[in-house]
């Protein structure tokens, strides 16, 4: 049972396993396994008690729950669970996160700046950008690049981010295909130039499956509505392509009239019963 606001005081439940003021404690418990479970389980059920997000945002600084390459496990889940909770209170610690050491840091937390939807972490995103294709190369002993460019590109589009687009638009070019899949995504997001969209469209065509499921989340995020039929046959799950054609019909729906439904709202449930 997901809750997303729990009362602040008493032993709330939410998890037969585990109460709020207990996961909130176990985010410091000795046993960091217990303290990585606490973030994910926080995020998972969207705790938005100031409790909960104080704890989670007291969590990016922790230096306990490390790995022998030098990432911060836990860091990257309360990082994560931060953009799923919702609390704009967060964007100031993570916008400082942007300028760690762990790249999965980096990369969940320009992940969760874009959920959050403030403009203020924009100047800082933009910077991880500067240097262009150049500078977007892979880490030696690394399995990715200088930065979390997907991430911090998607975030840009979704924030709206026009005075991004110069630094955006080289992307398209990067020699990694999913890097070039962000970038045609925050292009579409920032422009609304259907080229963009339809280069997504034909990637689904594509010979990698897991480069087509990733068409396909872009497709998804960005709800473009005409790529509705080319989602159904794809060549990939069912499960993905429901995912995908959600994003599509939540796109459709009037932000304060969810009960009503258009035609291109019903056109895309039609799709997805025949997935079912």
């Amino acid at each position: 049972m997901q809750e997303s606001n729990p009362e602040a005081d008493g032993e709330t439940e939410v998890s037969p396993s585990l109460t709020v003021e207990q996961a909130i404690a176990n985010l410091t418990h000795e046993d960091v396994s217990l303290r990585y479970y606490a973030a994910w389980w926080l995020g998972k059920f969207q705790i938005d008690t100031p409790a909960a997000v104080n704890a989670l945002i007291a969590a990016l600084d922790d230096e306990a729950d490390r790995t022998e390459l030098g990432g911060y496990p836990l860091r990257r889940n309360a990082a994560r669970a931060l953009g799923k909770i919702g609390d704009i209170k967060a964007v100031p610690a993570l916008i400082e996160c942007l300028d760690g050491s762990d790249f999965y840091v980096r990369e969940a937390a320009a992940q969760s700046l874009g959920m959050l939807g403030d403009p203020a972490c924009i100047p800082v995103l933009k910077q991880l950008l500067f240097g262009g294709i150049a500078a977007a190369v892979e880490v030696p002993g690394m399995p990715h690049l200088a930065q979390p460019y997907e991430a911090v590109m998607e975030a840009l589009g979704t924030l709206q981010a026009t005075e991004a687009i110069p630094l955006i638009k080289p992307f398209l070019e990067h020699p990694v295909e999913r890097v070039q899949y962000s970038a045609t995504r925050a292009m579409y997001q920032l422009t609304k130039d259907s080229v963009y969209a339809e280069s997504l469209v034909k990637a689904l065509a594509g010979k990698d499956i897991q480069l087509r499921r990733v068409a396909l989340s872009d497709l998804g995020a960005i709800g473009y509505l005409p790529a509705a039929n080319a989602i159904a046959q794809s060549a990939v799950e069912n499960s993905f392509k429901l995912i995908a054609l959600k994003g599509l019909l939540e796109h459709q729906l009037e932000p304060f009239k969810p009960e009503s439904l258009n035609d291109e709202a019903i056109k895309v449930m039609n799709l997805m019963d025949t997935l079912l």
